[in-house]
């Protein structure tokens, strides 16, 4: 039997379906029912009878937060997808991110020692990776960093330690640094807001760039890992280094609208933060752009994914071909 927490994500439904499609016995994790619609929206992008694959599913109402709601997703697992994460940049949710990120994966990893797991698979984020430096790409082994770290980053970093704790004391583990997840059915959060921007025919890009991977290749990555030997190991999952012009170029021909052709000026964003901070401290509206963003976009970032190809003969998919099915799926 396998847990997949987070199964109502973008990760984790796609995850599920791979999971089901294949036959395998699945608990998953949700925290409303109305998540489970989602999921099986997903499903129906690829099955005409989503229903049928929806009802192999074991689902256990639970919080990663609340320790006393999760031994129940543990009744009968041996194999561990912890999928579940809060994703925000707003430094008013380092504290939520604390709780959810770090100590949420701390009770994962706690459970799975106590009910003898044989093996877990973290997905953690390139965000927790050491920048990479001038003409050369960032590895899995890069230096950590916090100079300009997001709060999402600094709590999947220290998630990451509590796995590796978890690995000290004699669980089985193996990380995977996914970039920007490209995949349908979730428009208005993540990288389906992507999408939504280039589809509204938008003139500006924010400049810099990073790594981008199609959701199938991290499905299809975690499941080869967790079914090898390999352990104690984390891998970078990478299909291109885009600049975001360059992504936006992709999604605006595939959606047949002009693309955006005009990079926001660093001087703009150094602008914007401060008057976002100021509606912050003012008004309480949510952050829409910290200063360590607007720093992270100075340096387009670059990712190499060679560990993971040479680990296991890794063969990375079509990252336009995904945009392609995305912008078929959004317009639908």
């Amino acid at each position: 039997m396998i847990l997949v927490t987070g199964g109502t994500g973008l990760v984790g439904s796609h995850l599920l379906f791979h999971l089901t499609k294949n036959g395998e016995n699945v608990t998953a994790s949700y925290r409303t029912k109305d998540a489970i619609d989602k999921v099986n929206t997903v499903f129906g992008y690829y099955t005409n009878e989503p229903e049928i694959l929806l009802e192999k599913i074991i689902w256990v109402q639970a919080d990663i937060t609340e320790i006393g709601s999760l031994p129940p997703l543990f009744e009968g697992i041996k194999y561990v997808y912890h999928c579940a994460a809060l994703i925000s940049f707003d430094p008013n949710d380092y504290p939520a991110l604390v709780k959810t990120n770090t100590e949420g994966t701390a009770n994962i990893v706690n459970l799975c020692l106590e009910h003898n797991i044989k093996k877990l698979c973290y997905v953690s984020s390139i965000a927790a990776i050491g920048p990479s430096s001038k003409g050369k790409k960032a590895e899995e082994d890069n230096e950590w960093s916090t100079k300009h770290a997001s709060v999402y980053a600094l709590t999947k970093h220290d998630a990451e330690l509590e796995v590796w704790r978890g690995s000290q004391e004699g669980l089985a583990v193996v990380i995977v640094n996914p970039g920007v997840v490209l995949g349908p059915g979730f428009w208005h959060t993540g990288s389906g807001t992507f999408f939504k921007y280039a589809a509204k025919g938008k003139k500006s890009f924010i400049p810099g760039g990073t790594g981008f991977v199609t959701v199938e290749d991290v499905v299809n990555a975690m499941v080869s890992l967790m079914e090898s030997t390999i352990g104690r190991e984390r891998f970078i999952l990478v299909n291109e280094n885009l600049t975001f012009e360059e992504l936006f170029q992709k999604i605006a021909s595939k959606l047949n609208v002009v693309p955006p052709t005009k990079k926001i000026p660093f001087w703009v964003l150094e602008c914007f933060w401060r008057v976002d901070w100021l509606r912050n401290k003012l008004l309480g509206k949510r952050r829409k752009l910290t200063k360590n963003m607007t720093k992270g976009f100075y340096k387009r970032e670059l990712y190499s994914n060679d560990k993971l190809k040479n680990a296991i003969d890794f063969k990375f998919g079509d990252l336009d071909a995904t945009i392609a099915f995305c912008c078929a799926k959004f317009k639908a």
